[in-house]
């Protein structure tokens, strides 16, 4: 949380500036709503009436009292943050607004390098606000503050594997982009660049508190950058100039394929093209740490309803599963399976379509249905189980 006075007692200067408010003829409880402006912990009444009775209580200077008023004017009650105490947080958090409102731009070009930089100085002004309230000293003996390269490879570093590849992924790009023209790299990145958003303002909230979070500010941020598929597919088949390859190769050398899969590393949304179900959208978005994003294979992918993708029909995929099980198996066996499993609606169904999508599609051109290969591996273990296959066999038709 961000907290600048965490005990309900005035501070020396604050019992100066009481001081010097009486001495101007302010009332006690417009002192008190004043100096209580930005403060976590208030003070009561009773610590305005001991600064009156105090006569050895010395009163603030003009000089001194015209600043305080004006860095209580500076709090901001939306976020809590003050711009004299908490420089570094506000620093922080208009550096990545202003990343992504350029990157957002449809009047600019300059995407990639202006987010790197813009990025690279927000996580710096973060992480150094995090070190700074623990204690340390950010500026280094030769008079330079630490480097954001530095801080990631701390060992007390707070910030998870995954969103420290990503960091060091945006260092690579942004120490590139001073050296060469990346303009191309702009879709390229953009899931470094996205997921590089959403770590920021996790940090930011974890740290110092929910009420700065971007998201009010970034209603439309990257990840609602209108793209549709043929737009993808188009920007896919374009060269991608050597330089570019070269430096997104850089990005990956050392990760291992579970790191780049990380969605703190790099965001990922799975799109469908297939009918589907309110219950299952077009459009997912899942939590990453939940069951569900964990399965979720994070890469872009455009599945197409084709023969090869549901190549067997009931005939042969008994066929195989006789052949792989050695045990008995067929179409009546099979009915009771897709009956038990859910895979596809009845015969006569309004809306046959509507079929599990990993084992089985409708084909509307002929009214049949085909299945999986992933359908025949899941008959298999079914198939080898006894308490299963039994409750295949149950199943009345």
């Amino acid at each position: 949380m961000v907290r600048r006075s965490p005990k309900g007692a005035l501070t020396k200067d604050e019992k100066k500036v009481v001081k010097a408010l009486l001495n101007k003829g302010w009332r006690n409880q417009d002192i008190q709503a004043f100096v209580n402006t930005g403060r976590v912990a208030t003070i009561n009444s009773a610590r305005i009436t001991e600064v009156k009775k105090s006569e050895a209580q010395k009163a603030a200077s003009d000089d001194e009292l015209a600043f305080f008023e004006i860095k209580k004017r500076s709090h901001d009650p939306q976020t809590g943050l003050n711009l004299f105490d908490d420089e570094r947080l506000i620093r922080a958090r208009e550096a990545m607004i202003l990343a992504v409102q350029i990157f957002n731009s449809a009047a600019l070009n300059f995407k990639t390098e202006v987010f790197a930089v813009l990025a690279n100085e927000a996580w710096t002004y973060l992480l150094h606000e995090f070190y700074t309230r623990k204690g340390e000293n950010v500026v280094q003996g030769d008079g330079h503050s630490l480097l954001l390269s530095q801080m990631v490879e701390r060992p007390d570093c707070p910030l998870s594997e995954g969103v420290r590849n990503n960091l060091r992924a945006l260092k690579i790009i942004r120490d590139d982009v001073e050296h060469k023209l990346l303009g191309k790299g702009d879709t390229k990145w953009l899931s470094l660049f996205q997921a590089c958003c959403l770590n920021f303002n996790k940090a930011l909230c974890e740290f110092f508190g929910e009420e700065l979070s971007l998201a009010n500010n970034l209603s439309f941020a990257l990840q609602f950058v209108r793209m549709d598929v043929e737009q993808l597919a188009t920007l896919n088949r374009y060269e991608i100039p050597p330089h570019i390859e070269a430096t997104d190769a850089r990005l990956a050398e050392e990760l291992t394929d579970e790191q780049r899969a990380d969605l703190e590393y790099q965001f990922r949304v799975v799109y469908t093209l297939d009918a589907a179900s309110k219950s299952r959208s077009h459009f997912e978005f899942v939590r990453p740490e939940s069951d569900e994003g964990k399965e979720i294979k994070n890469v872009l992918v455009q599945y197409k309803a084709a023969d090869h993708l549901y190549p067997h029909k009931p005939a042969q995929v008994c066929k195989l599963v006789r052949k792989r099980s050695k045990k008995q198996f067929n179409l009546h066996n099979h009915t009771q399976a897709w009956r038990l499993f859910k895979v596809r609606p009845r015969a006569g169904a309004k809306q046959p379509e509507n079929t599990d999508k990993d084992y089985c599609i409708y084909h509307a051109a002929h009214s049949d249905y085909t299945y999986s290969e992933k359908w025949v591996d899941r008959l298999v273990e079914a198939v080898a189980d006894e308490k299963t296959l039994a409750a295949v066999k149950a199943v009345k038709l």
